[in-house]
């Protein structure tokens, strides 16, 4: 293999450096990313109308279902990348990347399909108001073809980031986003193709950002290469990826099925609550960018020094991006409380719809800092290889004590404010049961030298 020129040696230097250099590029890929998905939702609310902007909020948690499974996948893969990477395994490296991603080639056709076709059971597990049904149906099966690209894509940028590349990620995103945002006004508010027009946007543009990083894969003389005629795929090591992916990815499908329980719950409210708390997911989701970027950080950083067995390393870094997350907690509780009005007004005119987002956000703003810890001590006890046990511990925080608190609170009490408050109890919940985990299961079986670096 030729000189590393992209990818980055993370077991030796300065953590807090470290971490936030390899994460910033993540944050800004992220909240183009971010950006481009809520470009959707302001285009159609403010050129299309409410119950538009209800029918692509209608479909997130959808699309999400079945995009989070490869979401999930490619981070459990990156952790075999990114330990091979540090072991200094490259043969092993190069190929777990071709396992991977021909992997993901067949299984983002597979479940694509399976999406289109089951476009109107997934739609009725929503409980989608008859008043929206058709836009979202045309909305879902288009977007669904998108499916393939997204399954590729992750396990591309995982690859870059695995070897300490955060950076051209982060150019693929934003070229994908550009994209995105100059087709959503030219098929909406030009040629007036409506939610049809939102989602051959997205396709296109997550069709782009594959085409960039298999372009850049296949280019590199780097250590990740990507060598068409070496796609084939390696039992021993599809087994050791999905050991770490699979438990991931069914995670978070999991996680958004039961995020689809709370849309039914939403969207049982009517139209405009439905498309005020799309709103407030949009908003929350860009609230949620640095929590998760940290923790995807921590999981490569961690992943790698594991790979080095540097352990006290590894804990110096979960100290670190703990403070980091309480910090960012604290400084964004004041913007977010003094302008929700003014941001949610940029993705509708509906003052209900409005009213309905800023209730949302307020309610679960004051809990962030739980949702940092979960992203924090999931990313580490996943570079272990506790992925089974992130998997089990997220389900009974996220989805038992969740659904658990929503059905008893409706019961007593049928407020919108108590679905949007199940959140943060997810949240909280989830992070304590990965704390204990972390504790017992990582810091005493593998013992640092440095015993002072506490977390």
């Amino acid at each position: 293999m030729a000189a590393k020129r992209d990818s980055v040696n993370l077991t030796n230097g300065p953590i807090l450096q470290q971490i936030v250099l390899f994460a910033i590029p993540l944050l800004l890929g992220q909240l183009f990313q971010q950006l481009y998905n809520s470009v959707d939702s302001i285009v159609v609310g403010r050129f299309v109308g409410t119950t538009a902007l209800a029918a692509v909020s209608s479909s997130g948690d959808i699309s999400m279902l079945l995009t989070g499974f490869f979401v999930g996948f490619s981070s459990g893969a990156s952790v075999v990348f990114g330990r091979a990477f540090g072991a200094n395994k490259l043969d092993k490296l190069h190929d777990a990347i071709h396992t991977a991603l021909l992997f993901s080639v067949l299984i983002g056709v597979a479940i694509a399909l399976l999406g289109i076709v089951c476009t109107p059971l997934l739609l009725r597990l929503v409980n989608c108001p008859d008043d929206v049904w058709v836009e979202s149906d045309r909305y879902l099966r288009v977007y669904l073809i998108g499916v393939l690209f997204t399954s590729v894509y992750n396990v591309g940028a995982g690859v870059l980031r695995a070897v300490g590349d955060s950076r051209n990620p982060l150019i693929f995103l934003i070229i994908s986003s550009v994209t995105n945002i100059v087709l959503d006004l030219c098929f909406v508010a030009w040629l007036g193709w409506g939610v049809m027009g939102v989602a051959v946007a997205t396709v296109i543009s997550q069709l782009t950002s594959v085409v960039l990083v298999i372009r850049k894969m296949l280019v590199t003389e780097d250590v990740y290469k990507l060598i068409p005629a070496d796609l084939r795929i390696k039992k021993e090591l599809l087994g050791e990826i999905l050991n770490m992916g699979l438990p991931a990815a069914v995670q978070a499908s999991l996680l958004s099925i039961s995020n689809m329980i709370v849309q039914r719950n939403i969207n049982g409210f009517g139209s405009t609550v439905m498309a005020g708390a799309g709103v407030g997911k949009r908003i929350d989701r860009f609230c949620g960018l640095v929590p998760h970027c940290i923790g995807m950080a921590l999981a490569v950083f961690a992943s790698q020094n594991i790979g080095a067995r540097q352990y006290a390393r590894v804990y110096r870094s979960v100290r670190t991006c703990v403070i980091i997350c309480t910090g960012f907690t604290v400084l964004l509780w004041i913007p977010t409380f003094a302008f929700t009005h003014e941001v949610s007004s940029i993705f509708t005119k509906d003052e209900a719809a409005i009213a309905i987002a800023v209730r949302m956000v307020r309610v679960m703003m004051p809990f962030y800092l739980f949702q940092g810890l979960f992203q924090v001590y999931s990313g580490v006890l996943r570079s272990f290889g506790r992925s089974r046990a992130v998997m089990v511990l997220s389900l009974v925080g996220m989805i038992g004590v969740r659904q658990l608190y929503l059905a008893v609170a409706l019961a007593l009490d049928h407020r919108i404010e108590h679905v949007f408050l199940c959140f943060p109890v997810g949240w909280i919940a989830a992070a304590v049961l990965m704390y204990v985990d972390y504790r017992i299961k990582v810091r005493r079986v593998y013992p640092a030298e440095d015993l002072s670096a506490q977390a």
